[in-house]
This record gives C-alpha cells, sequence and structure tokens, in this order.
C-alpha cells in the first residue's frame, strides 16, 4: 500500500470513527499480527501513526499537495 492509500485510510477511518480512529486501527493491527499477517499488521500500524499525525496536526511523511 502506497503512501497515498495510507493517508486516504487515516481519514476515513477519522470520519467513520473520530477520536477513536487510532484505537480503532491498532486494534486492527494486533488482530492481524495475531493472524500471523504481518504485512496487514503494517499497513495497518501505518494507518495508526498517520491518524496520529493527521489528530495532531502535523505529519510525518511528506506532503501531499
Amino acid at each position: 500500500m502506497d503512501d497515498l492509500d495510507i493517508w486516504r485510510a487515516a481519514n476515513e477511518m477519522i470520519k467513520l470513527y473520530g477520536a477513536d480512529a487510532q484505537f480503532k486501527a491498532a486494534l486492527r493491527a494486533d488482530k492481524l499480527l495475531d493472524l500471523g499477517d504481518s504485512e496487514g499488521f503494517s499497513v495497518w500500524k501505518r494507518v495508526a501513526t498517520a491518524i496520529g499525525d493527521l489528530t495532531n496536526g502535523h505529519s510525518s511523511g511528506d506532503t501531499l499537495h
């Protein structure tokens, strides 16, 4: 999943879950790890990090224009 897709997923999670979005993404990541899906785990950890960045008003990735 490329960076743009991560940011899109993060924005969608914020729309759906508001203040709980980062927690929900981390929960999904943990569930995938439990299932042995390391790639899915990595993707959802990136989404959780992006949610944190968006909700804290900064970006850890490249600026999208």
